[in-house]
């Protein structure tokens, strides 16, 4: 199994079929099938939605949603954690709602980088009513009752600033979660390998066409340091002929220091491996992007 998801993510990241090898062609009429069926799905799913016949649920505080239009290696997680790091900072109690894939250890990473901050995680694949619990727990106020001409306004009987109650929801990888609303629609772009082979899953990785990055507000394109000015501006032309007004920003992984496995406490300097040979082990979507990280940051040592 393992082999054929290598085989797979080969063909959805190459450019010319020709130039794969006979195992890899004999499986892309089986996956363009697989993908024209999966497109049918997308369709019927979108009008169901549009026209009402699936509700979307409208949560009592704001909504705001980090996600991706390609499978893993975005920079999702790290972009749910910095949003809510900067809110808990900023004295608002974000609630972070994932579907805990691969054993919830997403889910755990978060729990461990944010310990000591307002930030509540809750784990489920109905996130509407796994929010509807810690609402109901920890209560929730909404900041946009307290926002008068730009500015946060103190009520009398006291402040919502620092409360424990949850004041915005943060959805990680939300995009195609359509059965709740948001307010802002984040999505993650890999500058490294955008779009791959533009098709849609399983023939290629995308989750859903490029005419889907109209419902976005924000797009921010990861490892852009890694990246070319020229395959820069490239992207950023293609999205803003879906979308004009899109907001588009770059952001990058910049690693600080190493830490005991037994021991996520320790901060152990970058310098300390010198002159020393670096193996590099990824369980990540974009391992390509790791070790190229890796290298920057060592070179010219041995990977």
């Amino acid at each position: 199994m393992e082999k054929l998801r290598r085989v797979v993510k080969e063909i959805a990241y190459v450019q010319d079929y020709t130039k794969l090898s006979t195992l890899h062609q004999s499986l892309i009429p089986i996956l363009s099938l697989a993908s024209s069926l999966y497109r049918v799905v997308l369709s019927i799913r979108h009008y169901l939605y549009h026209f009402g016949f699936f509700s979307k649920h409208r949560l009592p505080v704001p909504v705001i949603s980090v996600g991706n239009l390609t499978w893993g290696g975005n920079g999702k997680t790290p972009m749910v954690e910095f949003i809510s790091s900067w809110l808990a900072d900023s004295g608002i109690s974000p609630l972070i709602l994932t579907r805990g894939y691969a054993g919830g250890d997403e889910a755990r990473m978060l729990t461990r980088h944010l310990r000591g901050k307002a930030v509540k995680i809750g784990v489920g694949a109905n996130r509407a009513a796994t929010a509807a619990c810690f609402f109901k727990r920890h209560g929730y106020v909404d900041p946009r009752d307290y926002l008068v001409e730009g500015k946060w306004h103190e009520q009398k009987e006291g402040s919502w600033i620092n409360s424990r109650k949850v004041g915005v929801v943060v959805l990680d990888d939300g995009m195609q979660h359509w059965s709740l609303q948001r307010d802002i629609e984040i999505v993650m772009v890999n500058g490294l390998t955008p779009w791959g082979n533009h098709q849609i899953l399983p023939l290629g990785p995308l989750r859903e066409p490029l005419t889907a990055l109209g419902r976005a507000d924000v797009v921010v394109i990861h490892h852009a340091n890694l990246v070319s000015e020229h395959n820069l501006r490239d992207i950023k032309l293609m999205m803003r002929e879906v979308k004009k007004s899109l907001r588009i920003f770059f952001t990058r992984m910049s690693p600080s220091h190493f830490f005991e496995v037994g021991n996520i406490n320790t901060r152990i300097p970058l310098d300390i491996l010198c002159n020393g040979v670096v193996l590099c082990v990824s369980a990540i979507g974009s391992a390509n992007a790791f070790v190229q990280g890796i290298k920057k940051v060592f070179c010219p040592l041995a990977i």
